[in-house]
Order: structure tokens, then C-alpha cells, then sequence
């Protein structure tokens, strides 16, 4: 089997590779195309021809997303189109990597597969914007949706933490935004047992959930740091994007196929701050 990897050098791409040890695996990045451009997106996957593509290319810088509103729609929605497309010319099934951030965080309980999506920001419209074009372009597509990634290889709020502890006396950290922080290695390995699976949209995230700020707060406890993290509220900390209020999610089609959820978030956490 032959999987193909957008966005293979960015975080999630690295566990990815991690985790498809044994398969045959095809690290895509810009310098192969730019999937932007129709023409030579079709041509490079028409001429890679894998049995599977694991769209993970995607810009996710949330506050720049707001402030550019065309490029997060121009990579995330049209660059989605022309991925899909290239692999509905050669029957090549899409796996593409899609975000909590499609809700507006209105619902109490977790969010599973089938509630309405309703994005507050330009980030959550432009990955939407993707999942439309999946839906709409092929048949052959798995959508699986995250939260709060975290992992090596890239620029994510764990890594942020670990860094301002040393540095900083006091760090405020917003506590009226709930989610699940996941591990990349987890969702990678968790991504492989639903390739061959029963298409459609998935959850994939680590178990219970948390605010930003009580995350911080295990960050401080598991690397031995005393610290004071202060919680405050979004409106406090302003920034150009609006975040949801609630953006768990509930893992049901993972429950409904037969696949084991992933472990808590604190054991994930955990293992990932122990591995250097």
C-alpha cells in the first residue's frame, strides 16, 4: 500500500511518518507542488498514483486565518478542491484533516459527527469550506476531525508553555475555552486503523477535555515547574480570531466502528513531555 502525505513536514506529517513505518509512504511538501495550482496538483498525484492521500497541508495559524481571510480560503478550501480532484481522476481515496473549529462552541456536551457545523472564525469557514468540497468531489473520503494538536515538529500551545515557564513569573492562560488537547503520535496511529474502514466523518481526539488554562497548569505539574498561571477570560486576551466557547468532541463513529478511543488527555500529555 501507497500512502501519500500533504504537508509532510509539518507536525502532524511528522508523526504521521512515525506511525506508517511499514507502508510505503509519499511525503508531499510545497517544494514538490503548490496545492494552490490546479494544474500541476493534478499532474504530480496523477503521476505518484497512491492508493491513499492523507491531506494534512493546511495553513492553521487561526489569528492570521482572520486577518487573511483569502489566503486561509484560497489553501484550505480551494487548495482541498484541487487535492480531491487530482484523486478522484486516479480513484484514490482522501483522508483529509479537518478541526473542532467547524462548531461555534454553543453546545454543552461533546460534538459528534452528524451536529451542525457553524464556524465563528475564518480558520473554522475555510476548513468547512474543505469539507464541502470533499463531500461534494468524491465518494471515496474520510473526514477526520481534531482539537488542540500537539506533537513535535511543529508550533503548538504545549510547546509555547514549556517555554515561558523558565521565562516567565506569571503566565495568564484563558479559561473559558474547553476542548481536547491531542497528541499527534495518538491521532496518527488512531488515523491508521480507520484507512480501509467504512468511509465518512470521523472524531479523533484523546479523551476528556480541558480548559486551555487547567492544561497549562498539568504542563507545570508534569515537568516538576512552579509557576503562576493565572486564569483569565477570552475577553481578557484579546486576539483577532474568535475562539469557541466549547469545542469538545465526542468520538462516536470511532465507538460505532469498533475502534478503541483514544487514552486521556493527561496520559498522552504526559508521555509526549517525558519523550525529550
Amino acid at each position: 500500500m501507497r500512502i501519500a502525505i500533504t504537508g509532510s513536514k509539518g507536525m502532524l506529517g511528522f508523526a504521521l511518518n512515525q506511525v506508517f513505518t511499514d507502508t510505503e509512504t509519499i511525503g508531499l511538501t510545497r517544494g514538490d507542488f503548490d496545492i494552490t495550482d490546479l494544474d500541476k496538483t493534478s499532474k504530480s498525484i496523477e503521476e505518484i498514483r497512491p492508493d491513499y492521500l492523507i491531506h494534512a497541508a493546511a495553513h492553521t495559524d487561526v489569528d492570521d486565518c482572520e486577518l487573511n481571510p483569502e489566503k486561509a480560503l484560497l489553501v484550505n478550501g480551494i487548495g482541498t478542491r484541487n487535492v480531491v480532484m487530482a484523486c478522484e481522476k486516479i480513484n484514490c481515496p482522501v483522508i483529509y484533516v479537518s478541526t473542532d473549529y467547524v462548531f461555534d462552541g454553543s453546545k454543552k456536551a461533546p460534538y459528534e459527527e452528524w451536529d451542525k457545523t457553524h464556524p465563528i472564525n475564518k480558520y473554522g469557514l475555510s476548513k468547512l469550506i474543505g469539507e464541502r468540497f470533499v463531500t461534494s468531489l468524491t465518494n471515496r473520503y474520510y473526514i477526520v476531525r481534531t482539537s488542540w494538536l500537539y506533537g513535535k515538529n511543529g508550533k503548538n500551545f504545549v510547546d509555547s508553555i514549556i517555554g515561558l515557564l523558565p521565562k516567565k513569573k506569571k503566565i495568564d492562560v484563558v479559561n473559558d475555552q474547553v476542548g481536547s488537547p491531542t497528541y499527534t503520535y495518538d491521532f496518527a496511529q488512531k488515523l491508521r486503523e480507520i484507512i480501509g474502514r467504512g468511509y465518512g466523518i470521523y472524531h479523533v481526539t484523546n479523551t476528556s477535555q480541558c480548559s486551555w488554562y487547567e492544561l497549562a497548569v498539568e504542563i507545570a505539574r508534569i515537568k516538576g515547574v512552579k509557576a503562576e498561571i493565572n486564569p483569565i477570560t477570552s475577553k481578557e486576551f484579546k486576539r483577532p480570531a474568535r475562539r469557541p466557547t466549547s469545542s469538545m468532541l465526542g468520538n462516536a463513529m470511532l465507538r460505532l466502528e469498533g475502534i478503541k478511543e483514544l487514552r486521556q488527555w493527561k496520559n498522552a500529555l504526559e508521555d509526549y513531555l517525558s519523550s525529550g
